[in-house]
């Protein structure tokens, strides 16, 4: 069983518990999926960078990414209804719970200047979007290997109905929050 989740059932679940004093553990918020997104507006002049996107995120997510398409045409962009604009993957279960260990204790830790992810950054019905500017701050992805730094969206969906609950739930699991 994955560390997080571990840790998730036995430390997160009764603090969260007892903080918000719920009857049931059915109650208790948990992370329902994480949804990775990385545009590749790029893909409209060149095709073949949708394959190195493709790459880089099967590295890191663990998992084939499904290529997203544009739902409309826009002259100003050269771009037409259908082409390929980016990649995406949704972790749901054990990969979900790996992504997320890696991403809070390994990836996160290896930016830059970093003092902490905002905490300003949900949407009000508990869920966390996070943006990245490189991939290079995975450890999967070589160096030497890169074509060309792309950023990623990463969405933690939750089932928590508030702000408040999701946050306690992500920085119980070890999210780094500013302090």
């Amino acid at each position: 069983m994955a560390r997080l989740k571990e840790r998730f059932l036995n430390e997160v679940t009764p603090a969260l518990i007892q903080k918000f004093n719920y009857t049931t553990v059915m109650q208790v918020p948990k992370i329902e999926k994480v949804v990775i997104n990385m545009g590749v507006g790029d893909a409209v002049a060149n095709s073949k960078v949708l394959d190195s996107a493709v790459s880089d995120m099967q590295l890191i997510a663990g998992q084939k990414p499904v290529i997203t398409r544009a739902k409309k045409s826009i002259a100003g962009f050269k771009l037409r209804e259908n082409m390929p604009i980016g990649v995406k993957v949704t972790l749901r279960g054990e990969r979900m719970y790996h992504f997320l260990d890696k991403l809070f204790n390994v990836t996160l830790p290896r930016v830059r200047d970093f003092h902490g992810v905002s905490s300003k950054a949900f949407d009000g019905r508990g869920n966390y979007t996070l943006g990245l500017k490189e991939q290079l701050i995975f450890p999967e992805i070589e160096y030497d290997k890169v074509d060309k730094v792309r950023g990623m969206d990463i969405v933690i969906v939750t089932t928590a109905k508030s702000d408040e609950e999701s946050r306690e739930l992500l920085a119980g699991l070890g999210m780094p929050f500013v302090k």
